[in-house]
């Protein structure tokens, strides 16, 4: 059998060389929806610089749950400043959005960030007494299934059993192990133990719950295969999982229809948010 180039397959920024224009597009798209949208910023829900959330709030609230959308950028990089307008086509279907942000590696490792993000949850959890719909991108997707999976009295024994019923995974890593193998690894400093502690498709599956994996179908193999795998093997441990491949989006073009309040992305997390 011939082995897997984990370099190139996982390596995002190669494969689409128009990536920087799309990211300042995001930025610019952001700046913009901060100037009109109505919430709050800067909410913290830890100390660190990093550990505060941005709430979009619709005029009219239709949902019964609270979208936390939780960036990518491989734990590394990027902030909630790039993605304000995630939250638009959602406020348009009267869904309040928490951008949420998080430290990055290597100041902090990956169970860090993932326990960070636990944290920010069950603070908007305890906040405004509603469930949180956990939407996460790259490596927020994997962030969103380790929430969804969670034992939350774990984290405070004052929660209930589950805080989180439902998580979409956009292009999301579920299984680390492969970025050992990659220039990747050289921020995150896994061990294959550590790879494997942090990758939720290797966590008790949180049963009866809702997982859904959708992926660009212009990714690499591996993405693709992150998705598939995590929706097979929880599937088949009771979770309600959906896996979806969005016909020509690469890794970067597959956000481009969330803040459309129209598109089949936006209306089924509105969906998974009770609105």
């Amino acid at each position: 059998m011939m082995s897997v180039d984990y370099e190139t397959e996982y390596n995002n920024r190669a494969r689409v060389p128009e990536h920087p224009g799309i990211i300042a597009g995001w930025a610019r798209d952001a700046a913009a929806y901060r100037e009109v949208a109505v919430g709050e910023r800067g909410i913290r829900y830890g100390e660190g610089p990093r550990q505060t959330y941005d709430l979009f709030k619709p005029e009219d609230v239709k949902s019964q749950a609270i979208v936390l959308f939780i960036h990518g950028g491989y734990w590394q990089a990027l902030d909630p400043s790039h993605f304000s307008h995630m939250a638009r086509g959602l406020n348009l279907l009267g869904v309040p959005v928490a951008v949420v942000g998080y430290d990055l590696c290597p100041q902090v490792e990956v169970g860090h960030i993932v326990w960070e993000l636990q944290q920010a949850a069950a603070t908007i959890w305890l906040r405004y007494n509603l469930p949180v719909v956990a939407v996460g991108h790259s490596a927020g997707g994997q962030l969103s299934a380790c929430l969804l999976a969670t034992g939350w009295k774990n984290v405070d024994p004052m929660l209930p059993e589950q805080i989180v019923p439902a998580a979409y995974g956009i292009s999301g890593l579920y299984n680390l192990k492969p970025l050992t193998e990659t220039s990747i690894n050289k921020a995150l400093g896994l061990t294959l133990e550590g790879a494997e502690r942090e990758s939720p498709l290797f966590w008790p599956a949180p049963s009866g719950l809702v997982m859904d994996a959708v992926v660009g179908g212009a990714e690499s193999a591996e993405y693709l295969k992150q998705s598939r795998r995590l929706t097979d093997i929880w599937g088949l441990e009771g979770v309600r999982t959906r896996y979806e491949e969005i016909d020509g989006a690469n890794h970067f073009t597959v956000l481009d229809t969330l803040p459309d309040p129209e598109s089949t992305m936006t209306r089924r997390i509105a969906e998974l948010a009770g609105a």
